[in-house]
């Protein structure tokens, strides 16, 4: 697709390349080493991918934590889909994120990807 940017990636702003995907650093990154997984097939979500293509976007997620890990050492990750609008999709190209999480990068980590919907992530509060 001539307008998706990710579609006209360069090989050369890839940190993984394979048949199927192209993995690469998010270019409005939430942390320090914040990756994208972009199957190379133009679909808009990951469930429009057949099952050979989701085994390499599941084998990259690993690949490219690995490389994470030995470069920027985090404390943890937040692997995340945003699928369609609702669900905050910006880029209407199937892609997953990889999240590089450091000890003190937030206050209090405890809910992750919980907090997409605030008054749902604190479910621990006695108040609650």
């Amino acid at each position: 697709m001539s307008g998706c940017p990710f579609c006209n990636l360069e090989t050369d702003q890839c940190c993984l390349v394979t048949p199927a995907l192209r993995a690469f650093r998010d270019s409005f990154p939430v942390s320090k080493g914040h990756a994208l997984i972009v199957p190379r097939r133009h679909v808009a979500s990951l469930f429009d991918l057949d099952e050979a293509e989701l085994a390499a976007i599941w084998s990259a997620v690993s690949a490219v934590r690995q490389q994470l890990q030995e470069e920027f050492k985090p404390d943890g990750f937040n692997i995340g889909v945003n699928d369609g609008t609702a669900a905050g999709q910006t880029v209407s190209h199937a892609h997953l994120h990889v999240i590089p999480r450091y000890a003190g990068d937030v206050p209090d980590p405890r809910g992750g990807v919980r907090w997409i919907i605030p008054s749902k992530a604190d479910y621990w509060s006695e108040s609650k």
